[in-house]
């Protein structure tokens, strides 16, 4: 017998090929609570992981990676560079698999779903240099996380970086959604940028990589994929932070040609739920 889990609203943080923690956290977490969440916000891959839980698509989502990463020979190549789908394997592959996911079906079910809200960079209306700032963003941000990793990045907004929240449910009804959801994750230079409402847009996760909803109440559990030393502030212990036990993915979380990582992930993800679990049932 599954109960209510005592949240109200759900965050996923991005974290590239990590995100597939989420999946395995989820399920694990699912065979004894049910999520039922009144607003849920994703940052960059965070933001595919929560459409898939909205739509019922979370082993979909996997076999379709799989599938994707297993005729993935490269993650780079020469003639990238003038491809007109993007300049990586990651973004190819990337926006295949956001389509074929976040299919009409799905968007049907996130539109009458709960409060959605995926979170993105900017660099503002301003086009002069957009793809410069956006670089230069993207490269403090790493530096950063090497040096003092949060899950609220500071230095990229000083490079003209800026936090925008949309509304998936209005994107899904638009029938847009695939769209947003790919251009949340794009990381310059790899991945070419499109605009939103006319800013240029990028990887959410350079500014925040567990965005809060807007508005933001009741008790809300935020899935990390990567640990830190330091969290932010838990609102009095109404924000509850959940971290993997141990790094996942190390190093890796952008390699697109082995799948074996995207069931490490996942088996990882499992583990952890399992151990929430008990925890949970202790307190």
């Amino acid at each position: 017998m599954t109960e209510t889990a005592p949240y109200e609203q759900l965050v996923f943080s991005g974290g590239g090929l990590r995100c597939f923690w989420h999946g395995g956290w989820v399920e694990a977490v699912q065979q004894r609570m049910e999520f039922k969440p009144r607003r849920i916000t994703g940052s960059s891959g965070g933001a595919l992981s929560a459409a898939a839980l909205i739509a019922g698509r979370e082993h979909f989502l996997a076999d379709r990676f799989i599938e994707a990463v297993k005729s993935c020979t490269a993650n780079f190549s020469v003639q990238d560079l003038d491809d007109e789908d993007g300049r990586s394997a990651h973004q190819r592959v990337y926006e295949g698999v956001v389509e074929d996911v976040i299919d009409s079906a799905a968007m049907g079910r996130i539109a009458e779903g709960p409060v959605f809200q995926i979170s993105v960079s900017t660099t503002g209306e301003s086009q002069a240099g957009a793809t410069t700032r956006a670089v230069l963003g993207g490269s403090v941000y790493q530096l950063e996380q090497v040096v003092a990793p949060t899950p609220k990045p500071r230095l990229a907004a000083y490079a003209g970086l800026e936090q925008r929240i949309f509304d998936a449910r209005q994107a899904a009804r638009d029938g847009t959604l695939p769209d947003l959801i790919r251009m949340a994750a794009t990381v310059p230079p790899a991945f070419r940028a499109d605009q939103w409402d006319g800013e240029w847009i990028y990887d959410g996760g350079m500014v925040n990589k567990a965005p809060l909803p807007e508005p933001d109440a009741g008790r809300t559990l935020v899935l990390l994929t990567k640990r830190f030393k330091k969290l932010p502030d838990d609102a009095g212990g109404r924000v509850q932070y959940i971290q993997p036990q141990s790094p996942v993915l190390d190093g890796s979380r952008l390699d697109f040609t082995d799948v074996d990582l995207l069931h490490q992930a996942w088996e990882q993800g499992l583990d952890d739920g399992k151990t929430f679990l008990s925890r949970y049932s202790q307190t």
